[in-house]
């Protein structure tokens, strides 16, 4: 099963509406964050988004991992996505081309800076739908969840997981 890097909303779509553990459930020790993408989930908590500290806690005890950018490549790729891209989703995406992660983010812009780089995505729908079809949640209870993310600000192109359309074959 491939790793993967989240951004910053997805996780936090997930913690505020207390449901991380899904998170877990289906990428423990293959999830990871840039370190720029951590220091916004710090500013979160210190802004008092306590429920972030879900993320925290993954991070200190190592099944969600912290990710730096190393090669001279990230470094680039980073600066020139910079430029239009806030610092957790262009490290995120320079980290996702360099090292063969999935993207995790539902920010249009970096999703299609993304794309364009060939780098597999995914957001916060596909991993409600991926845990609902791994049978770890029902449809009442992911409908719950999202609604519970809408709540806390998440803008869902859908009100159900039933309304997304089918996967192409």
């Amino acid at each position: 099963m491939p790793e993967i890097i989240f951004d910053t909303c997805v996780l936090s779509n997930f913690a505020l509406s207390g449901s991380f553990d899904l998170i877990k459930r289906l990428y423990e020790r293959r999830a990871y964050v840039s370190n720029y993408v951590a220091a916004e989930i710090m500013r979160g908590l210190q802004r008092g988004y306590g429920d972030l500290i879900v993320i925290q806690q993954a991070i200190d005890e190592g099944w969600l991992k912290e990710l730096n950018l190393e090669s001279k490549e990230e470094k680039s790729l980073f600066f020139r996505l910079s430029i239009s891209l806030g610092l957790g989703e262009a490290s995120s995406i320079s980290l996702a081309k360099s090292r063969g992660l999935v993207f995790a983010s539902d920010d249009v812009v970096a999703r299609r800076e993304a794309a364009l780089l060939g780098i597999s995505l995914t957001g916060t729908l596909g991993i409600l739908s991926k845990a609902k079809k791994k049978k770890l949640i029902s449809l009442k209870k992911a409908d719950q969840v999202l609604q519970r993310m809408i709540n806390h600000g998440f803008h869902s192109p859908v009100r159900s997981l039933k309304d997304l359309p089918s996967p192409q074959k």
